[in-house]
């Protein structure tokens, strides 16, 4: 079967993803998982050495500037699920309009961010990546205020890992997902609706949730 775009948001619609074994791997196969990682928007962490980095403005952000480079960064390991074909349709949704990525900058350099696929109020988080301390977790922070700021009620992590557990991300049974799904589906979000928030919004967050 094609892999096309429309396939592609039907797939995310019913609650699966596509991956491939590595990225010279021409083939994609379909994941739904037993238990799905989940990032609930009002409970993202922002630690004491976050919250200082964000301060601090080391980093510049921006979304939607550099869409391919952020898809080109996760992909650049040791080992990824990223292969052409899957590189190649995603930049076809972003330039649908169905995916979005977030980008931190050092000067004119990109050094980190996140990317994800968005349909109604769901946002299907794919993949982050990091070339400066805490430039991830500075993108998803930016990120999760952002999709709240927009109206999104689910944001999709696909899988848990230690990273995305301590930032607030929990894991919920494959049944309690296709409820979440379905309510979110039925949300009218739009990542492109508003700019990024600022710093301090972001950080006065963090006191109204901690």
């Amino acid at each position: 079967m094609e892999l096309t775009a429309e396939l592609l948001l039907h797939a995310y619609s019913i609650g699966i993803f596509p991956m491939a074994d590595d990225r010279d791997d021409p083939e994609v196969f379909w994941v739904d998982p037993k238990r799905r990682g989940v990032l609930p928007l009002d409970q993202f962490r922002i630690s004491r050495s976050l919250a200082r980095t964000i301060k601090r403005a080391r980093f510049q952000i921006s979304y939607n500037q550099d869409f391919a480079g952020v898809v080109d960064g996760c992909a650049d390991r040791p080992q990824t699920w990223i292969n052409d074909e899957i590189h190649e349709r995603y930049v076809e949704l972003h330039d649908y309009g169905h995916a979005h990525s977030i980008e931190v900058w050092e000067g004119d350099q990109l050094v980190g961010g996140s990317y994800g696929v968005s349909l109604g109020g769901a946002f299907f988080g794919e993949s982050m990546f990091s070339r400066r301390t805490d430039a991830s977790k500075v993108a998803l922070a930016y990120l999760t205020s952002h999709l709240t700021a927009c109206g999104f009620t689910l944001c999709d992590t696909q899988f848990i890992t230690p990273h995305l557990a301590s930032l607030g991300a929990i894991e919920i049974s494959r049944a309690a997902y296709q409820s979440r799904l379905k309510d979110a589906l039925e949300v009218d979000a739009d990542f492109t609706a508003r700019a990024l928030p600022t710093a301090q919004e972001i950080l006065q967050r963090r006191t109204q949730t901690s």
